[in-house]
């Protein structure tokens, strides 16, 4: 089975997780502790107990300032998570994983197995440990392809934990609990939901930090780190177009709008890095494409600067990622005119047979087209090219300083030496470029250089997460075909009974597989007279489990009966009495029993083939649905797009 990270393992991510669990656990006493004071205040009238508890708030309120600050200072270090090569990369932003507590399943689901599907639970216990155990591993997963393949796993087999032990309008009774990804505060619900939405964002989280970890110098390490941010925006993307009304903030609506942006502005950012080490032929149209892609990355990164900001995600983002993503933003506007300085400056004039193709190229790169001489002139005279190169470097300059200025005021990312040697470098590099084409004599007042339309060779393409490729069985496959022996089916309690073949056989018709269906009885024979009905489902012949038996094979066991007659077990679907409610039952038990609308489901039955039902007791609505959503709901998937 598969084996989570030793939580003991004292690696520098490791070591990070761990401070993120006893913080956790210091912000959930204290908001205990904040509770209790909260309500004594509220209940009490004595003047004196009033004024003890307000101090008492007050120190409660200090410390958790304390502890989210430190939780701050631990989601912004980046650098843990980043590739230790020789070369300079800027950083990337990577989330740390969620935590949760230990959840003991054992009683819950061995009742549930007794009270629901009236086996003995004791015989279980194996499959229920079995479970466990991978709920514990999926905890601590390594950070590489086989930690997301485990979590993946857990994610497939609660699929099967909801079919099997969750009914539409209950609960198994026991809570999930799961710590903000970023603020560490604690939430917990009974809604299955919860627990697959809380391991997907891990999924997610896993995808940010195997990005941010890749070597970038060369050009596979690059299309690691943008196949890894990909697939981060599209577990979020999934998350959020999936799920609603998350119990906690790092799940809500807004702020996965923000991780999705992030991620894609990360991409984009790799994707300038790998154009960047292309070589080209014509070094003025590569220099102008370069300039393009910076504009591209800035238009990213101002859009997640844009998302950080809005109401509800402010005070909960660390402000040294929307100081980086802020920084990042001005600092690719500058890259953006630096480059299209060099293709001005450093590239000699066109060719006349050159001169079509550049203009062409020059005629889609400004957002305004530059004031001066027409576009022939601008690009075939020296020095108007020298003048316009000019008045982008003197941009440049200006938007390199506003990064580092803002970046100065991250008391965190101060320490972060990498970034502020990119900034300082690029600064450096435009200052000197500048003095080269500055001539003493130069008497124009140096004009506005227009802003570059941003324009990319490679969109970022935001991957879904493909379910099915990590296949698994369900853990709980002896309780029978899910088409049946689900949560969401009742039947009545199993009966026996005892047949002898008449002179006509059995006197009754079979259809369908895993379970075989009693098709028809026929009036007056000896199926009848058992007291067997049209609809029930054949579970054991002469003490033989036959849940899983194929219709020949069930045949088979029947045409073996000698005189003394054959014992059939059969349970009867509660509603499926009156025979055409029968008919419908035998139509469903032989279809794989999946509704058209239930999105996070189709890809389930590619999963496992046989029986992978529908997603019950998520309150699930496809499009049919014709009831309004109540408020307080808890945190829920949706299919087909629709909010709750």
């Amino acid at each position: 089975s598969q084996q989570g990270c030793d939580p003991f393992a004292q690696t520098q991510r490791s070591k990070l997780q761990h401070r993120r669990a006893r913080i956790n656990q210091q912000i959930n006493k204290e908001m205990r502790m904040r509770a209790g004071a909260e309500n004594l205040f509220r209940a009490t009238s004595n003047h004196k107990v009033k004024e003890t508890v307000a101090l008492e708030l007050s120190y409660v309120n200090s410390n958790l300032q304390l502890l989210k600050e430190e939780l701050e200072e631990l989601n912004s270090s980046v650098d843990v998570y980043q590739n230790h090569s020789e070369s300079i990369s800027v950083p990337m932003i990577p989330l740390g994983l969620k935590e949760t507590k230990e959840l003991d399943l054992l009683v819950p689901l061995k009742d549930f197995i007794s009270e629901h599907y009236g086996e003995e639970g004791v015989l279980f216990e194996k499959e229920i440990k079995e479970f466990m155990e991978l709920r514990q591993a999926m905890r601590t997963p390594s950070r590489n392809e086989a930690g997301l393949e485990l979590l993946m796993e857990y994610y497939n087999q609660l699929h099967f934990l909801d079919c099997r032990f969750f009914p539409p309008s209950g609960t198994l009774g026991v809570f999930f609990h799961w710590y903000d990804s970023l603020t560490g505060v604690p939430s917990q619900q009974r809604a299955l939901a919860f627990e697959k939405g809380s391991v997907l964002f891990n999924v997610a989280a896993l995808h940010t930090q195997l990005g941010a970890r890749q070597d970038r110098a060369g050009p596979s390490g690059l299309s690691r780190a943008i196949d890894a941010f990909q697939r981060a925006a599209g577990a979020f993307n999934y998350l959020k177009e999936n799920f609603s009304n998350a119990p906690s903030l790092d799940m809500s609506a807004a702020s996965l709008t923000m991780l999705v942006r992030l991620m894609v502005a990360q991409v984009q950012e790799c994707v300038f890095e790998k154009i960047s080490l292309l070589r080209s032929q014509n070094e003025f149209l590569a220099r102008l494409q370069l300039a393009q892609e910076a504009a591209k990355v800035e238009d990213a990164y101002s859009q997640v600067h844009q998302a950080m900001t809005q109401p509800h995600v402010k005070d909960y983002v660390p402000f040294s990622w929307t100081t980086m993503v802020h920084v990042k933003s001005e600092h690719f506007r500058a890259l953006s005119h630096y480059f299209a300085a060099v293709a001005l400056c450093d590239c000699p004039a066109p060719s006349d047979a050159e001169l079509p193709e550049q203009e062409k190229a020059f005629l889609q790169f400004h957002l305004t087209m530059p004031e001066g001489p027409s576009l022939r002139v601008l690009l075939q005279d020296p020095e108007e090219r020298r003048k316009l190169g000019k008045a982008h470097l003197k941009k440049a300059i200006m938007k390199h300083e506003e990064a580092m200025r803002i970046h100065g005021l991250c008391k965190i990312l101060r320490k972060m030496d990498i970034l502020q040697e990119v900034l300082a470098f690029a600064h450096k590099r435009s200052l000197s470029k500048y003095s080269e084409i500055d001539h003493e004599e130069d008497f124009f007042e140096t004009g506005e250089a227009p802003e570059i339309h941003p324009k990319t060779l490679q969109k970022p393409e935001i991957k879904s997460p493909n379910f099915s490729q990590v296949k698994v069985t369900d853990l709980f496959h002896r309780l029978g075909p899910l088409s049946v022996f689900s949560a969401k089916n009742k039947w009545y309690p199993a009966r026996r009974v005892h047949l002898m073949r008449g002179e006509n056989g059995f006197g009754f018709t079979l259809r369908g597989d895993s379970p075989v269906l009693i098709a028809g009885v026929i009036p007056g024979g000896c199926a009848a007279e058992a007291g067997l009905r049209e609809g029930d489902y054949i579970i054991s012949v002469d003490g033989k489990d036959c849940k899983w038996s194929k219709h020949a094979e069930v045949v088979q066991l029947l045409k073996n009966t000698g005189k003394e007659g054959v014992d059939i077990g059969v349970i009867t679907l509660q509603g499926s009495e009156c025979p055409k409610a029968d008919r419908k039952a035998a139509a469903a038990s032989s279809g794989p029993g999946m509704p058209k609308s239930n999105k996070e489901n189709s890809r389930k039955s590619l999963m496992n083939g046989k029986g992978a039902g529908a997603l019950l007791g998520w309150s699930k609505r496809s499009k049919r649905s014709k009831k309004s959503p109540s408020s307080g709901v808890p945190f829920t998937s949706v299919g087909d797009n629709e909010a709750m």
